[in-house]
């Protein structure tokens, strides 16, 4: 028991350690005086607008996971979803190769609640399979609802940014076809892919879409102070960048994330909103996420241990 004790203090202080280490790294390459006035040209309003649209994300986050244990045929409450989710994400958004330090932590939620490491699997796969199709759908409509004369900051030309709208949707719209006609597993050497029902594939669509479509209106509320950017053309801009920084596998896709947005944007002064946003959409989460997972972890460590008691009694 005792040593049970000192390894959940070990692995709290670890955790701690590693919290202000990300928060650091994170914020280390900008100075004191260069955060405080990017954060004091933005609006109240709009900081508290874009903080708005972060929580909105990061409920649909949670979408993604009551979806995914739908399709390991293992349902959980909404509230258990929603804290594997938001403790996972947070988390996994910041330490980098989400599918495997988001995974870990989702493993450790839950296993605890019934599911095994062949479901926990099926939930990463799907809810990776969500991205793709939300940043995919996203992308397709920002780039085909743009009007004709707009100026794009990808430097296409109309007819280029309706191809590659179309082809965005393609993927999409295949996706959708596969899950309604293939009755089978997908087998591809070793890899097995089973499509989820129609429903649960147009879900993931949906909810994928809304979520990036927050984290633009979030990045857009921001920009607003130092750019007259639309909403489609940082749709496009942001689709652009998030698929950067998820090739790099860059924690948090430091660095990857402002280089690509600012090489897109029109102007340099937009640092400020992105150094925001990152505050926002990651900074603040894991201050949160860090504490609620060693809290879950200290809980269930205390009544699994209580249970062992009893049992042996």
């Amino acid at each position: 028991m005792i040593a049970r004790r000192h390894l959940l203090k070990f692995l709290i202080g670890v955790a701690i350690c590693l919290a202000v280490f990300l928060v650091y790294r994170s914020l280390g390459r900008y100075t004191l005086d260069e955060i405080e006035e990017s954060v004091r040209s933005i609006a109240a309003f709009r900081l508290a607008t874009a903080f708005s649209f972060v929580i909105l994300s990061y409920l649909c986050l949670g979408g993604f996971d009551a979806l995914a244990v739908r399709y390991a045929g293992k349902p959980l409450p909404l509230r258990q979803t929603s804290l594997a989710s938001f403790a996972a994400l947070s988390i996994g958004h910041n330490v980098g190769l989400s599918a495997l330090s988001s995974g870990a932590v989702r493993y450790r939620f839950y296993t605890r609640w019934g599911l095994t490491g062949e479901d926990i699997a099926k939930v990463i796969v799907f809810c990776g399979a969500t991205v793709g199709l939300g940043l995919g759908t996203l992308a397709g409509l920002a780039l085909l609802l743009q009007p004709g004369d707009a100026a794009d900051l990808l430097g296409l030309d109309r007819t280029a940014r309706l191809a590659v709208g179309l082809l965005c949707l393609a993927g999409p719209a295949v996706y959708l076809l596969i899950c309604a006609f293939v009755r089978r597993p997908l087998v591809v050497h070793n890899w097995r892919f089973e499509p989820p029902a129609i429903q649960l594939a147009l879900g993931q669509i949906v909810i994928g879409t809304l979520n990036f479509a927050c984290v633009t209106a979030s990045i857009q509320q921001l920009l607003a102070s130092f750019t007259d950017a639309g909403y489609l053309n940082v749709a496009s801009a942001y689709v652009t960048a998030n698929i950067a920084a998820l090739i790099s596998h860059v924690p948090g896709g430091l660095g990857v994330l402002e280089a690509t947005m600012l090489g897109i944007l029109p102007t340099s002064a937009s640092i400020g909103a992105l150094i925001a946003f990152r505050v926002l959409y990651f900074f603040v989460p894991l201050t949160v996420g860090v504490p609620t997972f060693l809290v879950t972890e200290a809980y269930y460590r205390h009544r699994g241990g209580k249970f062992l008691e009893q049992t042996v009694m």
